[in-house]
């Protein structure tokens, strides 16, 4: 692999004690001992960074593949943040209909990826790999240590497949990119055997793919191709990633060695274009015709180069533009819908706001890859004419769900029409009809309808159009058109218009879903004008030529009926890691993890789980005490049941939190939030307190109840009133001896303790040193007993 030449490696994530509570992140392991000792799975960071979304087929297709390697400044830069940053012009893949297997790379030994990027990729069925890389002195020592013994090949691999299944991605990439004796070669190849064979009995369909590096003489020599010299690996694994330095013959050449398996073989090209075949950036295609022309596969490394090298005009429209090329020279290889219930936002996953349901609940700017709806197919058109209408997706205009909505807007005249690609699908229906609903924003004289393609096991097609008024027009150009219903939430999603509509195709694929751009006959958009009862936004018409049009979202499913969400009382919702902190004028902030579960233990089909906080006064009305509701503020999104609440600030008058966790459905319906589980927590009432204690715990002074949010490892302290302080969970970890826990209690405790001064008045500092010497005293004693403690 090329390591980049802008030393991007300084831009790693700085250091962290992975142990304590913090903003969740992904991150790579750097050294064998993290990996030997497993210590990943105790980091605080751990359970934010399983994948939700599992991979619905494991099967690779038989044909020629696309590969995409994504490396970008050294990894873990706005995809680091699990829960979500607020860049709103981060980098993200939307082009999944033209890959088949996404690694995820960095120049650390091992190298996690973020489960944004796992869960988005499994959404529209691409496999994701991690990736292991031993590279210069530290990797020919990390090798030496890795190969040492037939047995301990096989417990790194071990580790590495404990990795992969805990965190729900699908196997790795193997580099090893030194040179190694050659009495370490057997060594490696048990390494790499081992791996695969695990990781298919662990994981269907996992691959373990090996790139071109070190040679089975030990030599480090890539051979930009597959041959006898690589091609042991090649035996023993799923598949190889050649280094980028191949000519012309060499596609051919390596699928001549691989015999049946020329498919397992992914030719590199390198999208920077150092020393590829064609010169990568905007002629990566040519590289491309050539694997294809030769029946193999290739593997495309650093597809961020669009976003890196900042190409013109701007992102979105350079993205799409490049992709368009690997569209043209490979093809679609990627096919929804496939299933149901199908549901698409459109969403990158990143944008200046977000809605949910047609009602915007923030208006600041955010990116969380997670976040990605089904990606539509959009065509990219090069110079537009000025009299055609303009497809594109849009993070301004107000969006139905998420932060985007797919816009039109352009020149229609009357009795034309316009058709946009949306989807290609491989969606076979049985006997149930299909029930489709999407939502609309347009003015006046601009109607959006779609157009359905379905199949026959006999190749007959027919063509369905869904639109909300019937045009002669286009009725000729439709085997069928349907009218919709329209949904009525005007009162929840103003502006919006739902259309809702119902087809039995029994024993039919649908195979494409385009957008269709129209114009109401004249007598009906003079109506519709005049009387605006079909919703449409008329402040949008600019004129008779003019059209302009938003779509929101599509479900398709086969019931008209959202899901039956488990009520409020169903789930068990607690905090932990509880944290205050006090600010100015009686304000404080607040950092908590709140994660909640069914009681039942059974597992709901949810997509996410919006955020929400709502922060309650209290109020006196005549004699009764009560609360005055708050604003439900929302704070985030999760994938995962649970969520870290970071410096939540609060108000003075604030009394009571109450979080909210809003389920949302596969379908794109969302739990009323008054039905929704919630989290409800008191807020101190008096001055809060913290005396740290090493890393063992802290001290605070509070009046509400405490959670021991890590048993073993932390030390919790609360005053009541100023009374007597108690003690929950282990002091020290029971693998500390009495004596050394009496002694480190009392000389810690009070050197802390002479800190104080300045926080507690001298009647508080009095009660809480007697506290501190009775229980010093108790631990004594009973370690000169030799009694064990529990607490």
């Amino acid at each position: 692999m090329f390591p980049r030449n802008e030393a991007l490696s300084t831009l790693d994530p700085p250091p962290f004690d992975p142990l304590q509570p913090s903003i969740p992140i992904s991150y790579p392991l750097k050294t064998l001992q993290e990996l030997e000792y497993q210590a990943y799975f105790n980091s605080f960071h751990y359970p934010f960074n399983k994948s939700s979304v599992p991979l619905k087929s494991s099967v690779l297709d038989n044909r020629p593949r696309i590969l995409v390697c994504h490396d970008m400044q050294g990894g873990y830069v706005d995809d680091k943040w699990v829960q979500g940053g607020n860049n709103e012009s981060a980098y993200a893949i939307w082009h999944w209909y033209l890959i088949d297997i996404f690694v995820y790379f960095s120049h650390n030994l091992v190298t996690l990826p973020p489960p944004c990027w796992t869960n988005t990729a499994h959404r529209h069925g691409v496999k994701v790999l991690g990736t292991f890389i031993t590279e210069g002195i530290d990797g020919r020592q990390t090798c030496n240590k890795l190969l040492a013994t037939k047995e301990s090949a096989q417990m790194y691999a071990e580790r590495l497949r404990e990795l992969a299944v805990d965190l729900g991605f699908d196997g790795w990439l193997l580099n090893i990119e030194v040179s190694l004796d050659t009495a370490q070669i057997p060594n490696l190849t048990e390494f790499v055997s081992h791996l695969t064979q695990i990781m298919h009995s662990s994981v269907p369909g996992s691959l373990v793919i090996w790139y071109d590096s070190v040679a089975i003489t030990g030599k480090l020599s890539y051979q930009n191709q597959l041959n006898e010299k690589n091609k042991p690996f090649f035996d023993i694994c799923d598949g190889i990633f050649t280094n980028y330095w191949w000519n012309e013959d060499y596609p051919k050449l390596s699928a001549a060695v691989a015999g049946d398996r020329k498919f397992d073989v992914y030719m590199g090209i390198d999208v920077f274009g150092r020393g590829t075949y064609g010169g990568g950036k905007w002629n990566t295609n040519i590289a491309l015709d050539v694997c294809k022309k030769d029946d193999v596969s290739a593997a495309l490394f650093a597809p961020g180069w669009v976003y890196e090298t900042k190409q013109a005009p701007d992102f979105q429209t350079a993205q799409n533009k490049w992709w368009g090329l690997v569209e043209k020279s490979w093809g679609v290889v990627k096919f929804y819908p496939n299933s149901l219930p199908f549901y698409s936002n459109f969403d990158q996953g990143h944008g200046y706001h977000i809605s949910v349901e047609g009602g915007q609940v923030s208006n600041a700017p955010w990116n969380n890859i997670s976040s990605q709806g089904f990606q539509p197919f959009l065509e990219y058109k090069d110079n537009p004419t000025p009299d055609s209408i303009q497809v594109l997706v849009d993070f301004k205009e107000a969006s139905y769900s998420g932060g985007v909505n797919i816009t039109f807007k352009g020149t229609l005249k009357d009795h034309n029409d316009f058709t946009a690609r949306l989807f290609q699908g491989k969606l076979l229906l049985g006997e149930l009809p299909l029930h489709m609903t999407y939502s609309v924003q347009s003015d006046g004289g601009s109607l959006l309808g779609l157009s359905l393609q379905f199949s026959s096991t006999l190749n007959e097609r027919i063509s369905v159009l869904i639109a909300p008024w019937e045009t002669n027009q286009l009725s000729n150009k439709f085997s069928q058109v349907i009218v919709p219903n329209r949904v009525n939430k005007q009162e929840l999603a103003p502006g919006w218009v739902i259309q809702e509509s119902s087809i039995e195709m029994n024993g039919y694929t649908l195979t494409e879903i385009h957008a269709v751009c129209y114009r109401p006959k004249p007598e009906i958009g003079k109506l519709s004008l005049e009387h605006k009862s079909d919703g449409h936004n008329d402040k949008l018409a600019q004129g008779p030529s003019e059209y302009f049009a938003v779509l929101g979202h599509i479900t398709i499913k086969t019931s008209k009926d959202n899901p039956v969400f488990p009520p409020s009382s169903s789930w068990l919702v607690e905090g932990q890691y509880i944290k205050w902190s006090s600010g100015s004028q009686g304000s404080k902030s607040l950092s908590v993890k709140i994660a909640w579960k069914l009681k039942d233990g059974s597992n709901f089909q949810s997509s996410k789980y919006n955020i929400y906080v709502e922060k309650l006064a209290k109020t006196t009305v005549g004699n009764s005490g009560g609360r005055v509701e708050g604003i439900q503020e929302y704070i985030g999104v999760a994938y995962v049941e649970a969520f870290y609440v970071y410096d939540l600030s609060i108000p003075s008058t604030t009394t009571t939190l109450k979080f909210i966790i809003q389920v949302c459905g596969v379908d794109g319906a969302s739990q009323k939030l008054d039905d929704s589980p919630y989290y409800q927590l008191d807020v101190e009432a008096s001055n809060h307190v913290t005396i740290p204690i090493r890393n063992y715990g802290e001290m605070t002074s509070s009046r509400t109840s405490w959670t021991n949010a890590n048993p073993g490892r932390r030390l919790f302290i609360r005053l009541k009133d100023y009374g007597t302080p108690r003690l929950l969970g282990d002091l020290m970890g029971y693998d500390r001896p009495l004596q050394e826990r009496a002694r480190y209690v009392f000389v810690d405790m009070l050197r802390r303790f002479g800190k104080m001064d300045t926080q507690l008045h001298t009647i508080e500092r009095r009660l809480l040193l007697m506290s501190l010497v009775v229980l010093s005293m108790i631990l004594w004693v009973l370690n000169h007993n030799g009694m064990k403690t529990y607490w």
